[in-house]
This record gives structure tokens, sequence and C-alpha cells, in this order.
């Protein structure tokens, strides 16, 4: 079995069930591998935590968590890939996002406000400031209203190919968070980094990313 870490194509087993590199000397289990391994493809294949926990036998937690280093993991993997081809941005535009569940006047201070670029044919995404960094008054119909207002014209596609991109990717985005209940403002990003990850690669590509980013 090859080292994890050099890739030295010698190693040899201990008496724990671990394995020993011949070059580079450290350790590694075989059996958390496969474990992980089995973690990754349903993370890829879609499964939540809770499907993942049924279907592997391994407590809800425990996949929570590595779920959790997951999403961080891609959030990661985004920063670098823009870090790559930020020069190739062609086109960016802001989103309001609010739950389909609620309804957008009573809501108002609920809404995620993020900014989506495009390059290449994929997406990259910022957070913005809350619409409360702004001094927005949730009291005020009028300001409501225009909000409102441009929360709807927000949603309309342009015609361009960078802003078809773009949403496009909204599109997807809220088909794919509606999986999700009671996502929390730290979490949020997290699970915007992953739509924007299952929207930018293919289903190898998502899985050699993730492998790679995960090695590093």
């Amino acid at each position: 079995m090859k080292c994890i870490y050099c890739n030295y194509p010698y190693t040899y087993l201990l008496k724990d069930n671990q394995r020993k590199c011949g070059k580079c000397k450290r350790k590694f289990s075989p059996q958390k591998l496969e474990r992980e391994q089995k973690l990754r493809s349903l993370f890829v294949e879609g499964y939540n935590a809770r499907e993942t926990s049924k279907k592997t036998g391994m407590h809800f937690s425990t996949v929570l968590k590595h779920y959790e280093n997951f999403r961080i993991t891609i959030a990661l993997h985004a920063d670098k890939q823009y870090q790559l081809h930020a020069k190739s941005i062609t086109g960016y535009d802001e989103y309001l996002y609010l739950p389909k569940s609620l309804r957008a006047e009573e809501n108002i201070d609920k809404l995620k406000h993020f900014l989506t670029l495009s390059y290449e044919n994929k997406v990259y995404n910022l957070m913005m400031p809350s619409i409360q960094r702004f001094n927005f008054d949730t009291n005020d119909t009028q300001e409501q209203k225009l909000l409102l207002k441009y929360l709807r014209f927000n949603k309309i596609a342009k015609l361009s190919k960078a802003q078809n991109t773009i949403t496009q990717f909204w599109e997807f985005f809220e088909e794919f968070i509606l999986q999700y209940k009671g996502v929390s403002d730290e979490q949020f990003i997290f699970y915007l980094k992953e739509a924007e990850w299952r929207f930018n690669y293919s289903k190898s590509e998502l899985i050699h990313s993730l492998e790679l980013s995960q090695r590093i």
C-alpha cells in the first residue's frame, strides 16, 4: 500500500493495524481512510448528514463533524481557485436571498446578501454586509417597498453570457438550499460555498477536488 503522505510505494503493517511509510516514517490507518472515503463519496452524492448516519451506522455527530470539515475544505479550495483565476472575471452581480418559506414583508432582517462573480463558466461568491449595516430601517414602509422591489427585479435573468452563468447559479442555489432547514448565519457561507462547488464541477471533479484539497 502506498503512503498517503509522500506516495512512497512501500509501507508496512504495525501491530495496531496502522501502516508506516518506509520513507517518511509517518503512520496512517487504512480503516480510517476507508471510512473517510465512504463519507466523502456519500457527501459528493448529495446525502445529508442524517441520511449518511443511517446508511453507514456511524453516529450522527461524527458524520456531521466530517461534513463540516468537508465544507471548510471546499471553502478554502474555492478561495485558491479564485486567486488563480481572478484576472478572468467576466461579470458580477449581487443577490439578496430569503428562504422561500418566509414572507419577505415580515422577514426583511433575515435577508442574506452576497456577491456572485463569474469566470470561465464558473462562479465565486462573497458574503456582503447585512442590510442592518446600511442602517436599513425595518419599520420604514417605504424602505421596505424599495427593497422588496429590488429583491424581485434582482431575480430577472440578464442577457450577457456572464450574467446567465450568475443567474443560473442563483437558481441552482435556491433549489440546493431547500433541503436544509434552519441554517445559521455563521454556517450560511459554508452552504453557499458547497452550492458553488457543486455548480462549478462535474461529479468526478467533485471527488477529485475534495480528495486533493484534504491531502494538502
